[in-house]
């Protein structure tokens, strides 16, 4: 049976040294941990992928769902669970739930995990 994390708020962007600078402490592996497991489903990292690829600055639930063939509900547990994580913020405005990727946090997230990346 896996092993369960404990509960911890990362909705904000990660904050650490990079994993590479040498062994890190239990909570920061931890917080790591949690996001990683976040994107660790083909479904999140394909919203993901369509929100950062995006033209508009948002995305409404029903133009994903159309995008990636699943239902709505279906595609807002998925975003839920990057919300939960801080990789993800939605707006509901009337009747639809608007979302956009927060940028910082992906990036704070690569950080961590290589300095060196994408410089």
């Amino acid at each position: 049976m896996p092993k369960t994390l404990p509960v911890v708020d990362i909705s904000s962007p990660i904050c650490c040294a990079p994993v590479a600078a040498g062994p890190v402490s239990d909570d920061v592996a931890i917080e790591v941990a949690l996001r990683l497991k976040a994107l660790a489903d083909p479904v999140r990292v394909q919203l993901l992928s369509l929100l950062q690829a995006s033209t508009a600055d948002e995305e409404c639930t029903c133009v994903l769902a159309e995008a990636l063939e699943l239902s709505e509900s279906t595609i807002s547990h998925h975003l839920g669970q990057l919300r939960k994580a801080g990789l993800v913020e939605s707006n509901r405005r009337g009747m639809n739930v608007f979302h956009r990727p927060l940028r910082e946090s992906l990036s704070a997230l690569v950080a961590v995990l290589d300095p060196n990346c994408c410089t």
